[in-house]
């Protein structure tokens, strides 16, 4: 994890919530999210809230609302889980439209969309400010099992290596006049998978022996201590905190 590595969905800035340690964003989102989830489906106005307290650390971070709206076509498919549900679940029935729709559905719909879009944006809104090498150190930092941090940097590292050696095994594919047109072509398409495989596995193989031979036991050197000071904390609650405050307005009113 010595190296940066960009990604799509990361927005270079200067802003105070890209200044924050990772480590604080991370559980600053997760907590959010726990509090969105803990909220009642029927407390509409409560999801609003959230929303807003969302749209302001946007502002805080200067991401622009299109980057932002961009990034949740990633819910694209349980959008259409959601419409779905008011047409095939059962109980009460209400006529909207000419359509006869499920309450429960309806409210289930509801529930999936409001709580899936905004814990959608919370993680839009860490990619955009964070660095892939900094969620992996805030990761760490907050005492996630080493294999499993080691598992993504390699993931982070080598995925892009993966994606390199498929586009070259495409396009030496092409120079030599293959185009997948059909089924009869599927065995092609299989082979070449199978021969990415072997490749893969055989890099890293010598990857492995490479850290070996270089003292690995297990364990990654950390490079970079992450820490945080108790401003930069209480920065970071104060998302999950003014969510849980809205929450329980939720739950009481």
């Amino acid at each position: 994890m010595g190296a940066g590595h960009a990604h799509r969905l990361y927005r270079h800035g200067h802003s105070p919530v890209h200044a924050l340690p990772p480590h604080t964003k991370i559980a600053a989102v997760l907590a959010f999210v726990v509090v969105v989830v803990s909220t009642p489906r029927e407390a509409m106005p409560a999801f609003a809230g959230y929303a807003a307290l969302l749209a302001l650390v946007a502002c805080a971070a200067r991401v622009p609302p299109g980057f932002l709206l961009g990034r949740l076509l990633i819910e694209v498919p349980f959008v259409a889980f959601a419409v779905l549900l008011p047409f095939v679940a059962q109980g009460e029935r209400v006529d909207v439209l000419g359509l006869s729709l499920s309450v429960d559905g309806l409210w289930g719909a509801w529930n999936v969309l409001a709580k899936g879009t905004l814990g959608v944006a919370a993680s839009v809104l860490l990619a955009a400010t964070t660095e892939l090498r900094e969620v992996l150190l805030g990761l760490q930092r907050l005492r996630l099992p080493p294999l499993l941090v080691q598992i993504a940097s390699f993931m982070v590292r080598y995925g892009d290596v993966v994606t390199d050696e498929m586009r070259r095994m495409r396009i030496a594919r092409e120079s030599r006049g293959f185009e997948a047109r059909g089924v009869r072509h599927w065995g092609v398409l299989a082979k070449s998978a199978g021969a990415l495989f072997i490749r893969s596995y055989e890099r890293g193989e010598r990857v492995h022996l490479a850290m070996v031979s270089r003292g690995y036991a297990g364990t990654m050197p950390v490079i970079d201590e992450v820490t945080a000071s108790r401003t930069q904390w209480c920065r970071a609650l104060a998302l999950p905190a003014a969510a849980l405050v809205v929450c329980l307005l939720g739950w009481t009113l």
